[in-house]
């Protein structure tokens, strides 16, 4: 079976962000590179062209796939952050409810802006997730 496409890579993640045109998509993007990075304690890594990741991890399912992917991550879409997440907490779904205005996809939180939802709320939210991952993979 094969791996993840997308893997790390040597690319600055500071120019990545400088170059986001958006002043305030910019601004969020580096709020949230400083709040992950605080989280998880380590720094941040481009995974491909536009994926800013923290950690990693190593998965294998019991279809054979494997890989490596960030524990946790975000990524300036041209509509949304993707904040990417692993949507296993027991209390997901009042953290969701009280983070303010967002999408959930399957391991994927979409906001417009930070402005627009509870930093606190997310921060359980990625807390909670990187801790699964933790729990899950070590």
């Amino acid at each position: 079976m094969t791996g993840n496409k997308t893997k790390p890579t040597d690319a600055n993640v500071s120019a990545f962000l400088d170059a986001i045109e958006d002043d305030r998509r910019r601004e969020d993007c580096q709020a949230l590179m400083t709040m992950m990075g605080r989280m998880t304690g380590k720094p941040a890594v481009m995974w491909g062209g536009s994926i800013v990741g923290f950690d990693t991890y190593h998965y294998k399912y019991e279809s054979g796939r494997e890989g490596d992917w960030a524990v946790t991550g975000f990524s300036p879409r041209k509509g949304d952050i993707s904040v990417y997440l692993t949507a296993a907490s027991a209390d997901q779904a009042d953290l969701l409810a009280r983070l303010g205005r967002h999408k959930m996809g399957k391991a994927c939180l979409y906001i417009r802006r930070l402005s627009d939802i509870d930093p606190a709320v997310l921060e359980q939210l990625i807390a909670a997730s990187v801790a699964e991952v933790k729990r899950r993979y070590g």
